[in-house]
């Protein structure tokens, strides 16, 4: 990807400076502490692109001295994807740290914050995309809601198969956009890359949901987990028990609770739980809604609003109220 990057999303520079108040300032203004040794200032010399996509950004960046930029984890809950281009650097977060190189990178969650620290000289491409975004797309290719928060093994290794398909597709997006550049990026065409990139994130990078996935393409669930889960969609709004959904699927509960798991990676009442949840979703971003967020989940039975607003946060990589306003901000 190292091949011509210097003109890769050219016509997208947002910042160029070698003075390091304005880099101070304009760092602040993307919440991210920025610090560079003294020996180092004389060749400070940043270089900034970006492409703003519908729940994401794309942008390059370098800055000619060693520098180390940081942040705290307290900010929208995103994915963060490295891509490398020339030098090194060391990530570091809550959980893990990273070499960071042409060869190997890192995805990331914002939750966790993190320090990097980059060598003279060194620039990359960076991807970073809500996590309700990333969730969304999961449903879409599972065909369901999914019933977990979405964690993404961390080391990206751009020498596999998966993890050069991941950065070819991030090429192509980039190509396109330079040809276009920002007068003719339409909102189409970002949203067009936004979802290549983010599917091939979610197809190439192993996650706790890979093998859900991988089953789309090679099995079908049995007849009694369709039979239970049609039942279960019917009677949402009614009270159900385990015992109800058994005697719907036509097998034993301890058949029904294997045979949800192998193939939805969830018992019988996680899924009712998660479907209820997709109910308040479904209202919420609709724009004619004009009830309040505990109406809604009272009425899909989440009586304890804590635990709701914790478990629809989990499931959707948001708060409901930010749904709310998303949905409300397309009237």
């Amino acid at each position: 990807m190292h091949e011509g990057s210097g003109k890769m999303l050219g016509r997208y520079k947002v910042f160029a400076s070698r003075h390091l108040d304005e880099t101070h300032a304009y760092m602040e203004r993307g919440d991210h502490i920025f610090e560079v040794s003294p020996r180092e200032a004389d060749r400070l010399e940043i270089v900034s692109h970006l492409v703003v996509l519908p729940n994401a950004k794309m942008g390059r960046i370098s800055y000619g001295s060693a520098v180390l930029t940081a942040a705290r984890g307290d900010g929208p809950e995103q994915f963060m994807i490295n891509f490398p281009l020339r030098g090194s650097s060391e990530l570091a977060n809550k959980k893990l740290s990273f070499e960071c190189s042409p060869t190997r990178s890192a995805v990331t969650a914002s939750t966790d914050g993190y320090v990097m620290r980059s060598v003279a000289d060194s620039e990359r491409l960076t991807f970073r995309v809500s996590k309700a975004a990333v969730m969304a797309q999961l449903a879409a290719l599972l065909g369901e809601q999914p019933t977990r928060m979405l964690e993404f093994q961390p080391e990206l290794d751009f020498e596999t198969a998966q993890g050069r398909s991941l950065r070819r597709q991030v090429q192509l997006a980039i190509a396109d956009l330079d040809e276009a550049g920002p007068e003719r990026s339409s909102h189409l065409m970002l949203n067009m890359y936004e979802q290549l990139i983010v599917t091939g994130l979610l197809v190439n990078q192993k996650s706790n949901y890979t093998e859900a996935l991988l089953r789309l393409k090679s099995e079908i669930a049995p007849g009694d987990v369709k039979r239970a889960i049609d039942f279960i969609e019917a009677h949402l709004h009614l009270p159900i028990t385990l015992a109800d959904i058994a005697e719907a699927s036509g097998v034993p509960g301890r058949t029904l609770l294997e045979h949800f798991r192998n193939h939805r990676s969830v018992s019988p009442m996680q899924y009712v739980r998660s479907a209820r949840l997709a109910k308040v979703r479904e209202a919420l971003v609709r724009t004619d809604f004009n009830g309040s967020v505990t109406e809604i989940a009272m009425e899909w039975g989440f009586n304890h609003l804590g635990r709701f607003a914790f478990e629809y946060r989990d499931q959707f990589g948001e708060s409901p109220s930010e749904t709310l306003k998303r949905g409300r901000g397309r009237k």
